[in-house]
């Protein structure tokens, strides 16, 4: 699953705001600065929000079925399953930071960012589908082709989810519009969510599982992220944006300063270990419908739609707990709801499947706290960093981010693999399951349970360095945010 900044201190230019900026993204911005207040028009909140089909249906998708694909249809072993899923993660690391250095620097009549939701999210969905192509058929050069082809689709997400994620910081320098923003962002994105993730598995069977039910599986998404992408290029155009400043000289400085900004490294730090611990539950949720539910066909869509349908219903709730407690208190008590709920959850083999999907509901109104706070806490991060510098450097701070989301995303199944394979999980290149011994079992449930619920709640305790204000964002550096002087435009 990204908004703030300073007057005169921009992140990416022109095109960095959610209605999309046709100005260069050097020197002010042809949208102009910022509404009075500080408030983003409806249509702004909205037009940006279509980029969530995007970056929710592949945040999620491959989570989901890439691990059960691998291991259930292609036939390879879960330990080796694992890391065809987290090595081509891992490169993440590298070209994530790269491609905000890039949109940072870039100057076009569409600004800096426009044109790589466009590229970036065009190349994704094409490259999405042929994961699922399977030239191959199965086995181990099939693995190695997913493998690659992941690789070249996590590549295209990083140039359309980086600049992204930066367009936020430059549409406000409301401390509290910020959050409304990624209100709306998380609202679409858990409805892209619960569409793709719900919807996908039964077109697997609805193509008659196996390799053609993925196949199809693959365009459906495809065609998704397409509607995405047409969506939020077109939605961002004429946005209001701020003035940019020059960034650092170097990518090796503009890393330097990103991982000196304290509460931006506590926050980072905290969100990627969330990231595994939800990465375990999209990776379990087939196994765990299959295995521990016995409903392998409609298990996964109503497991899913458990998890990520009350995210839409309270969204508005965690939003005035956000006014009432403050985003860290807030983010806090997200993490924790979600983890105690997936320590009971431990219990669902003796427990009434209809108490199951309760609970999985908890977790899911858990994870939609999660998800709102950090993302509107990143921004104030990239503020804080704006007004004590003067530079614009977003894009260094959302790519460091998004790797460390995606990888977190990418270990979490590669976590829950290594649990299979130490319990004995046996593959299959049949398109369904193969029987378990109740030791697999057992492995599938401690890792859809137990092990995001630790990874969840003990992050919190990492937020120690997290220590942003309203104030110490008005008191931080030479510029000074308009949250102080002028207030938010409200959102009915």
């Amino acid at each position: 699953m990204n908004a703030s900044h300073v007057r005169g201190a921009g992140t990416g230019g022109g095109s960095g705001s959610p209605s999309g900026g046709g100005a260069a993204s050097g020197g002010a911005a042809s949208g102009g600065v910022p509404p009075p207040g500080g408030g983003l028009p409806r249509r702004v909140h909205g037009g940006y929000a279509l980029g969530s089909l995007v970056t929710g249906a592949f945040g999620t998708v491959p989570g989901l079925l890439l691990l059960p694909y691998l291991t259930d249809t292609l036939g390879i072993a879960a330990g080796l399953a694992g890391l065809l899923v987290v090595l081509p993660k891992a490169w993440d690391v590298l070209v994530n930071p790269v491609a905000g250095r890039i949109s940072d620097r870039t100057r076009t009549r569409w600004g800096a960012r426009r044109p790589y939701l466009l590229v970036g999210g065009l190349a994704l969905a094409v490259l999405f589908a042929a994961i699922f192509a399977a030239p191959f058929g199965n086995g181990s050069a099939a693995g190695g082709y997913v493998a690659v082809a992941f690789l070249l689709t996590a590549t295209a997400f990083a140039f359309f989810q980086v600049p992204y994620v930066a367009m936020p910081a430059e549409l406000t320098d409301s401390y509290d519009e910020r959050t409304r923003l990624m209100t709306w962002r998380i609202a679409v994105l858990a409805l892209a969510i619960l569409v793709s993730g719900a919807v996908a598995p039964a077109v697997v069977t609805a193509g008659g599982n196996g390799i053609p039910g993925h196949r199809l599986m693959g365009l459906f998404v495809g065609a998704l992220i397409v509607i995405g992408t047409i969506g939020v290029f077109f939605g961002t155009r004429g946005a209001p944006t701020g003035t940019v400043q020059e960034s650092e000289p170097s990518l090796r400085a503009q890393l330097a300063v990103a991982t000196a900004n304290r509460p931006f490294r506590a926050l980072l730090i905290c969100f990627v270990v969330q990231s595994v611990g939800i990465g375990t539950v999209l990776a379990g949720v087939a196994y765990f419908a299959g295995q521990i539910l016995e409903s392998p066909d409609a298990g996964p869509t109503v497991l899913f739609a458990c998890f990520v349908g009350p995210a839409l219903l309270v969204m508005p709730v965690w939003s005035r707990v956000g006014a009432r407690l403050g985003k860290l208190r807030a983010f806090v008590a997200a993490s924790l709801l979600f983890a105690v709920a997936a320590l009971v959850l431990v219990a669902a083999p003796v427990l009434p499947v209809v108490v199951v999907y309760l609970l999985v509901a908890v977790i899911g109104c858990g994870y939609a706290g999660q998800q709102v706070f950090a993302l509107a806490m990143l921004p104030d991060c990239i503020a804080y960093d704006t007004a004590r510098t003067g530079r614009r450097q977003a894009g260094v701070f959302t790519g460091l981010w998004t790797a460390g989301e995606t990888f977190g995303l990418a270990l979490g199944p590669g976590v829950f693999a290594l649990v299979l394979q130490l319990f004995g999980y046996v593959s299959s290149d049949t398109g369904l399951a193969a029987d378990q011994s109740d030791t697999a079992r057992l492995g599938v449930l401690l890792g859809f349970t137990v092990l995001p619920a630790l990874a969840v709640g003990l992050a919190v305790l990492l937020l120690r360095g997290y220590d942003l204000t309203p104030e110490r964002l008005a008191a931080a550096g030479p510029t000074k945010p308009v949250d102080q002087a002028q207030p938010a435009e409200p959102v009915a």
